[in-house]
């Protein structure tokens, strides 16, 4: 199996992002972003994704985070995307249930070529520490659109914010585990009736 590696970079105005990612690596992250609750929550994907992730990024963070967690999911979702190639012998189909005390989210992902997000999360507050909430869904959004997934997720219980993000980032850490794993069933083939996804 020819190695699952990417390293991509994104430059606009607003931000220059460069990601690397080896899809069999041993969950080790590197992560320089200037948005600290953001680098928390990239860990918790690399280590429950058993993939070995370095992200930085140089952003305007002096206006807000928003460009820089905007643009760090989309350069992933590029990475995602050039590592799995043509997609030959994944599973393509992702899931996860993850708790954390009385927060319980579950992610589920298709590597169909299709993207989309379905993101169903309340918060009660605008902010965990300095991060704010709502940039939660433009990450999810921007890896949906360029990894070319579909991506379901799903806060299910609880009332601390930092736990239900934290165990929705966990959940799409494992998620992504499960869809890009060769299977060893059919590992020449695409998982696809059509040939190509």
């Amino acid at each position: 199996m020819s190695a699952r590696k990417a390293e991509v970079t994104r430059r606009t105005n607003e931000t220059d992002v460069t990601v690397s990612i080896d899809l069999d690596g041993s969950g080790h992250g590197r992560f320089a972003t200037g948005v600290p609750f953001l680098e928390h929550m990239l860990d918790q994907v690399a280590r429950h994704g058993l993939f070995d992730l370095s992200v930085e990024c140089k952003g305007d963070i002096e206006i807000d985070d928003h460009h820089s967690v905007e643009d760090i999911g989309i350069t992933l979702g590029q990475a995602f995307a050039e590592a799995l190639g043509e997609r030959t012998g994944i599973r393509r189909y992702g899931h996860a249930y993850v708790p954390l005390d009385e927060s319980l989210s579950r992610v589920v992902i298709d590597f169909s070529g299709r993207p989309g997000l379905y993101l169903n999360a309340e918060f009660s507050r605008d902010r965990v520490g300095t991060f704010d909430v709502d940039l939660a869904s433009e990450f999810f959004q921007g890896f949906a659109n360029h990894a070319r997934a579909t991506l379901h997720a799903d806060n299910l219980r609880g009332h601390n914010d930092h736990h239900k993000l934290e165990t929705l980032f966990k959940a799409f850490g494992r998620a992504l585990r499960d869809a890009v794993e060769i299977d060893s069933r059919a590992p020449t083939a695409v998982p696809s009736t059509k040939g190509s996804l």
